[in-house]
C-alpha cells in the first residue's frame, strides 16, 4: 500500500512526507516565492516607513495646545534659520521645474497598408524570380527555402516596380513607392490626429538605402507645403533601427523647441534594392524585406497630454561599429558581376546577441525593479570573486515592461530573443504575426507590432512597452513608452479587418 502511495505521487510530481501526506512546503511554487520576494523588495522602503508613521501619529496623537504653542515659539526664535532654508527650498524646486527634461508625448501614429494587388504569394514569387532570368538553380532552390523557413505569410506586399517581368527598378518607380507609402502614412495620421501641416515644426525621416534628390524630407515639405522655418532631418544608411534612433533625434529636438509638434516617418525602399544575382547571403533581404513604413506624431505641448497614447520614458542606443566583423556583419556591396545587394554574415546572430547584451546592460538598471538588480548584483559578485562557473543571472523583464515589440528581422532573431529573454509567447505574438502578415518592413516593424497589440485590446494605462530593434552599423537601439490610456482598435489600423485572424498557426 505504501509502495503504491509513493508511486502515485511521484506521478503525480507532488512531494511527500515520511507519512504519506503530501509535503506542502515543498511543494509551493518558486515562482509564487519569487513574486513575493519582488513585492518585498520593490515596496521596501514603504513598509520601513510603516512603523515611523506610526511612531509619529503617536506622538502627534498626544500633543496639546502648548506643545503646539512652543513649536511656534521655538520657530520664531530661529526666524532667520526658516527663512534661509525656506529661500533654499523655493530656488531648488525653481531650478528643478526649468531644468528637468520636457515630457515628449506620442499623440498618435499610423502604418501604411499597401493595396491588395501588391500582395505576393509564395509561388508568385518564385514565378517572377525564375521569368527574370537573373538566377541560377541553385539560387532559386535557395529562395523557395529561405521563403519556407522565413515566417512569412501569403499577404505581404512587394512595390509595383517587381510585378513587371522583367522588373522596372527606375528611379521613378523608387520615388513613386517612396511617395505612396509616405504619403500613405501621413495622410492617416494627419486624419486621426486632425493637426494640420503647417503646424508641425520638427520632421525627421528614415530610409536606409534610398536617398535622393531633393532628399526625402524633402518630398514631404513639398507635398504638404509645410512652413519655412521646419526643422528637417534625413537619416539614410542607418538600418532597420533607424527609427528609435529617429525618435530619439525629435526627442532632442523637442527639448530644445517649446511647444511645438515632431513627425518621424520610418520606412524603406525595395525598388531600387532588389538584388538580381547569384551571392547566397545577398539573396536572403529578397526574400524577407517588404513594403512598409509608419509615421509618427509626438509633441511637447502639455495640452496633448490627455489625448496622448503613450509617454517617451527612454531610449537606449548601442552601437558596435568599432568592431569589423560588426560593422561588416550587414554590409552593402556588389557582387563579382558588378550587381548590388546588402550582404548578410553567417555570424549576424552572435553579433546581434553581443549588442543585445550590452543595451540591456545599460538599460537594466533604469528599468528593472530593485529586487532584480539586487539578485544580479549579487550573482555577478558571487562569479567575479567566488566562483566564475555560477551560471550568470538573467534578469526577469517580464517584471519591467508588459509588453514587447521586438523587430521582425526575421523567424531566427524572435526565437533568439524570446529564448534569451526567458519569454512567454504571448509576448513574441506581436513580432510574429508582424512577420507573417507584412514581412520585414525594416525600421517600422516596431509600429506595426504596436498596431497589433492595441488591435487585440491588450494595452492598459500605466502599462510599458519595450520597442528593439537592430541595424547595420551594428546597432541595437531600445526605446520605452507608457501608456496614457487603454488601446482600442483604431478604424486607421493596418490590423482593422483581419485583426480577428490572427494570431494563425505558422509552420515549422
Amino acid at each position: 500500500m505504501s509502495s503504491s502511495v509513493s508511486n502515485s505521487a511521484a506521478v503525480s510530481g507532488g512531494a511527500t512526507g515520511r507519512n504519506g501526506l503530501p509535503d506542502y512546503l515543498q511543494s509551493v511554487k518558486l515562482k509564487y516565492v519569487k513574486l513575493g520576494y519582488h513585492y518585498l523588495m520593490t515596496h521596501f522602503c514603504k513598509l520601513c516607513l510603516v512603523p515611523l508613521m506610526a511612531i509619529l501619529f503617536v506622538q502627534a496623537s498626544q500633543m496639546n495646545y502648548e506643545d503646539v504653542y512652543n513649536i511656534y515659539l521655538h520657530l520664531q526664535c530661529n526666524l532667520v534659520l526658516v527663512i534661509v532654508f525656506c529661500t533654499i527650498l523655493v530656488f531648488g524646486v525653481t531650478v528643478y521645474i526649468l531644468t528637468r527634461p520636457r515630457p515628449v508625448y506620442l499623440v498618435d501614429y499610423a502604418c501604411y497598408r499597401p493595396p491588395d494587388h501588391l500582395q505576393v504569394k509564395f509561388n508568385r514569387f518564385m514565378e517572377h524570380s525564375k521569368l527574370t532570368g537573373d538566377f541560377d538553380e541553385s539560387s532559386l532552390e535557395f529562395q523557395r527555402k529561405i521563403l519556407e523557413r522565413s515566417g512569412l505569410g501569403e499577404e505581404t506586399y512587394v512595390p509595383e516596380a517587381m510585378h513587371y517581368i522583367p522588373p522596372r527598378p527606375t528611379m521613378e518607380a523608387a520615388r513613386e513607392e517612396a511617395k505612396q507609402v509616405m504619403f500613405g502614412a501621413l495622410d492617416n495620421l494627419f486624419k486621426s490626429t486632425g493637426v494640420k501641416p503647417k503646424d508641425i515644426g520638427i520632421l525627421v525621416v528614415n530610409c536606409s538605402l534610398f536617398n535622393p534628390t531633393p532628399s526625402l524630407s524633402a518630398m514631404i515639405i513639398n507635398n504638404y507645403k509645410l512652413r519655412g522655418n521646419i526643422r528637417s532631418f534625413n537619416l539614410g544608411g542607418m538600418g532597420c533601427s533607424a527609427g528609435v534612433i529617429a525618435i530619439d533625434l525629435a526627442k532632442d529636438m523637442l527639448q530644445v523647441h517649446r511647444n511645438t509638434y515632431a513627425v518621424v516617418v520610418s520606412t524603406e525602399n525595395i525598388t531600387q534594392n532588389w538584388y538580381f544575382g547569384n551571392k547566397k547571403s545577398m539573396l536572403i533581404p529578397n526574400c524577407l524585406f517588404r513594403v512598409g513604413g509608419a509615421a509618427i506624431l509626438l509633441s511637447n505641448k502639455q495640452s496633448e497630454k490627455k489625448r496622448a497614447k503613450y509617454k517617451l520614458v527612454h531610449v537606449v542606443r548601442t552601437h558596435k561599429g568599432a568592431d569589423d566583423t560588426a560593422f561588416k556583419c550587414v554590409y552593402q556591396e556588389q557582387d563579382k558581376k558588378g550587381k548590388t545587394g546588402v550582404s548578410l554574415s553567417k555570424d549576424l546572430m552572435a553579433i546581434a546577441g553581443n549588442a543585445l547584451k550590452t543595451n540591456i546592460t545599460t538599460l537594466g538598471p533604469l528599468v528593472l525593479p530593485i529586487s532584480e538588480q539586487f539578485l544580479f548584483f549579487i550573482t555577478l559578485i558571487a562569479r567575479k570573486f567566488f566562483n566564475p562557473k555560477i551560471k550568470p543571472y538573467i534578469p526577469d523583464f517580464k517584471l519591467a515592461f508588459d509588453h514587447f515589440c521586438i523587430h521582425a528581422g526575421g523567424r531566427a532573431v524572435i526565437d533568439e530573443l524570446e529564448k534569451n529573454l526567458q519569454l512567454d509567447p504571448v509576448h513574441v505574438e506581436a513580432s510574429r504575426m508582424t512577420l507573417h502578415r507584412f514581412g520585414n518592413t525594416s525600421s517600422s516593424s516596431i509600429w506595426y507590432e504596436l498596431a497589433y497589440i492595441e488591435a487585440k485590446r491588450r494595452i492598459r494605462r500605466g502599462h510599458r512597452i519595450w520597442q528593439i530593434a537592430f541595424g547595420s552599423g551594428f546597432k541595437c537601439n531600445s526605446a520605452v513608452w507608457q501608456a496614457m490610456r487603454n488601446s482600442e482598435l483604431s478604424p486607421w489600423s493596418p490590423w482593422y479587418d483581419c485583426i480577428d485572424k490572427y494570431p494563425v498557426q505558422i509552420a515549422n
